[in-house]
């Protein structure tokens, strides 16, 4: 999917909610568990409920991982029915893969020609050559960690080097690589009062926002120094949607609390 694909969409739905499918089967309803892919059947759910109010999805791969092959088909029939069904939803593998260069092509491979994501999380660390081989794949999207939600952020993203943090030196050395436009940035919801100086930088990429609800983040703040000209936001909600309940009704009750956050963003919207 294109950027402008993408943004479009936001404008349509009046929306930038994406919902993190972060599927345990220790948290869904019980009665799932004698289907014979309890974790599709749970997704399928809740795609099927909440589409209208969002314009991405976010499966985190280490709760398919978990599941050994099983958790991998369950993934891969995820993505097929996501792209099958509603192809204007863009996908991101939250895999936070991070490696050299070959490795990286490979990942880069599993994710946007097996699986067919439209974007993979990454981990900077090791640099130029562990990012770019994911940036080779046109219309394809990367999306970098930046500066992220967890307690254990400041103990190396905010550190100081040569006068400037870490987390700002990353971000500005990424804008130098290699189809670096195809490149969006994890910014937690937390961190909202970091969003100004970040989009000094990047004034004009996307950002993925984990954080927002359940981690403490206001949707409020991070659209006051995060929004752009083109939104440039996609706000993750995974738990106080998903497990909004654990009752038969959880798809409704599921699609209930995404309208309620796709009106808040509405709001939002009529201010650009």
């Amino acid at each position: 999917m294109t950027t402008k694909a993408l943004i479009e969409q936001i404008h349509k739905k009046k929306s930038f909610l994406c919902i993190g499918l972060d599927t345990d089967m220790d948290k869904i309803p019980t009665y799932l568990l004698s289907e014979d892919d309890p974790i599709f059947s749970f997704n399928k759910a809740i795609i099927d409920a909440t589409h209208k109010y969002a314009v991405a999805y976010k499966p985190n791969i280490a709760f398919y991982e978990a599941y050994g092959i099983k958790g991998w088909k369950s993934l891969k029939k995820t993505i097929e029915y996501i792209n099958h069904n509603y192809p204007e939803i863009f996908t991101i593998a939250d895999a936070k893969r991070g490696d050299i260069g070959n490795t990286s092509a490979m990942y880069a491979k599993a994710f946007f020609q097996e699986l067919a994501f439209d974007s993979v999380t990454v981990a900077p660390y090791m640099g130029k050559d562990s990012v770019e081989p994911f940036l080779e794949f046109p219309n394809k999207h990367t999306i970098m960690l930046a500066l992220t939600s967890n307690e254990g952020a400041f103990d190396f993203q905010t550190l100081k080097t040569n006068e400037q943090e870490l987390y700002k030196t990353v971000i500005e050395k990424s804008k130098s690589w290699k189809n670096s436009d195809q490149l969006m940035y994890v910014v937690g919801a937390t961190k909202a009062e970091y969003l100004g100086e970040i989009r000094k930088i990047i004034p004009d990429s996307f950002l993925l926002v984990p954080g927002v609800g359940a981690q403490g983040g206001r949707l409020e703040e991070v659209c006051k120094y995060g929004m752009n000209k083109d939104v440039g936001l996609l706000i993750n909600s995974s738990r106080a949607i998903i497990y909004a309940s654990e009752t038969s009704n959880f798809a409704e009750i599921a699609a209930a609390k995404a309208e309620v956050i796709q009106g808040q963003m509405a709001e939002q919207l009529e201010s650009l």
